[in-house]
């Protein structure tokens, strides 16, 4: 049984889509509600946390609302197509016609109705790739979709550099070419995906073939005692060690998170560069990521994963740090944010698999949940904490600020204990680009 990469690329595309649009939104909403609305730091923070807590609530009830649907399209491709499309709608009508309106309210509310549009086909985007790939096979189709929400992030960060160009009153940018760009690409991505991938008629396929039966996986013995304790509460030592990965998670998305949503407006504010040049800073670290998986994925087998997050975490602490002091900006920030990436990488490959490791058989889904309840809690709560920071003392808080949470989370990574199994050597190459979306 082979991987039809051909059908999951195609399948990719919706998750492509997606990452294209995240990426405008991370690196542009701020600087349009700073310099075109005046916002100050914390509410511009409140504001670009509401992405994450609508997906608090949106994508697991859309997730759940499409297993129970039933069309002549399948269960997941109309959410994918009625989401693309009001998306593309708000899209739209949020950056012309919102943004020169100068009212904040209407602004805000449009981008609302966009986030939830968003909102609706983030879940059955995601599931429908394993809907329709066989058990054995997900792990590297996982891999596949990464891959095209990394390009997805790309295409939009080399259209920054192409197409917005810089003015001296940042409130005038115009952001219709870049826009128009993303809006093609999910369209065309939409289009593509509605005539290729026959939602229904592939699923019947499979499961004639019986590939979308569940499969035996291989567990530590740690895991295979918590399994056969099924119904039970995690043994306390195996709790104590999830409460502690958790925590780290929490750290590290704060952050992360704080850096990667105030970047263009530090650059501007404290390097004093206002064009789109940004974007190849960023771009780095994403490509840095992307060639590291590998690598990543084999020294993680041999060492194992909290040994490799650990690193990952002291990378993005150094170069936090060494960020702290740049006053004015210096090619040698390519490298740094390649440095960046890698360690991002490298958390992202493996701490996913330790909550699912020390996870009770019967309830990976509801630890899932989990992992992304303190994910999505941090990127909603350090926007607002360093927003107000950089309003009220300093930008020059930005990345001293990202140094405290990721050094706490190298001392909570410390404490954990389980989880560390080495994984499984991959089949395949292309499974070492398997990490969370």
């Amino acid at each position: 049984m082979k991987l039809n990469y051909k059908r999951t690329i195609l399948i990719g595309l919706a998750f492509l889509s997606i990452c294209a649009f995240w990426q405008f939104y991370d690196n542009e909403i701020p600087k349009i509600l700073k310099y075109s609305f005046g916002l100050g730091e914390t509410a511009t923070g409140v504001i670009m946390a509401l992405d994450n807590v609508l997906a608090l609530f949106l994508l697991p009830l859309f997730g759940a609302i499409s297993d129970r649907t039933d069309t002549k399209m399948g269960k997941r491709m109309p959410f994918i197509t009625v989401g693309t499309a009001f998306a593309v709608i708000f899209f739209v009508i949020l950056i012309t016609v919102a943004r020169p309106s100068g009212s904040l309210v209407f602004f805000v509310a449009v981008l609302l109705l966009l986030l939830i549009s968003m909102g609706i086909y983030r879940s059955p985007a995601v599931s429908l790739m394993p809907d329709l790939t066989p058990a054995p096979l997900r792990s590297a189709g996982n891999a596949v979709i990464n891959l095209m929400g990394a390009l997805g992030g790309v295409f939009t960060l080399v259209m920054t550099m192409v197409l917005l160009k810089g003015a001296d009153d940042p409130s005038k940018t115009n952001y219709i070419p870049l826009m128009m760009s993303i809006v093609l690409l999910l369209i065309i991505a939409i289009l593509i995906l509605n005539l290729t991938i026959k939602e229904k008629d592939i699923k019947k396929q499979i499961e004639a073939e019986g590939g979308l039966a569940s499969y035996g996986e291989k567990y530590s013995e740690e895991v295979e005692a918590i399994r056969r304790s099924k119904g039970t509460k995690l043994p306390p030592e195996v709790f104590k060690s999830l409460a502690f990965l958790l925590a780290s998670v929490s750290f590290w998305f704060m952050a992360y998170n704080a850096v990667t949503t105030a970047f263009t407006r530090y650059v501007g504010e404290v390097w004093g560069k206002t064009d789109g040049s940004y974007a190849g800073i960023l771009m780095v670290a994403t490509v840095a990521a992307v060639l590291s998986y590998i690598p990543i994925g084999a020294i993680s087998s041999k060492i194992g994963r909290k040994k490799v997050i650990l690193a990952g975490v002291v990378m993005m602490s150094c170069v936090y740090l060494v960020a702290s002091f740049l006053t004015s900006y210096t090619p040698l920030m390519n490298v740094f944010f390649a440095i960046i990436g890698i360690g991002w990488a490298a958390i992202n490959v493996n701490s996913y698999p330790m909550v699912v490791e020390m996870s009770k058989a019967g309830d990976i889904g509801k630890y899932t949940g989990t992992y992304y309840t303190f994910s999505m809690a941090a990127q909603v709560f350090t926007p607002i904490l360093s927003g107000f920071l950089l309003e009220h003392v300093s930008y020059r808080t930005l990345f001293p600020y990202a140094f405290v949470f990721s050094t706490l989370a190298f001392f909570t990574m410390l404490m954990v204990k389980h989880g560390d199994s080495k994984p499984e050597a991959k089949k395949n190459i292309i499974e070492h680009f398997d990490v969370d979306d």
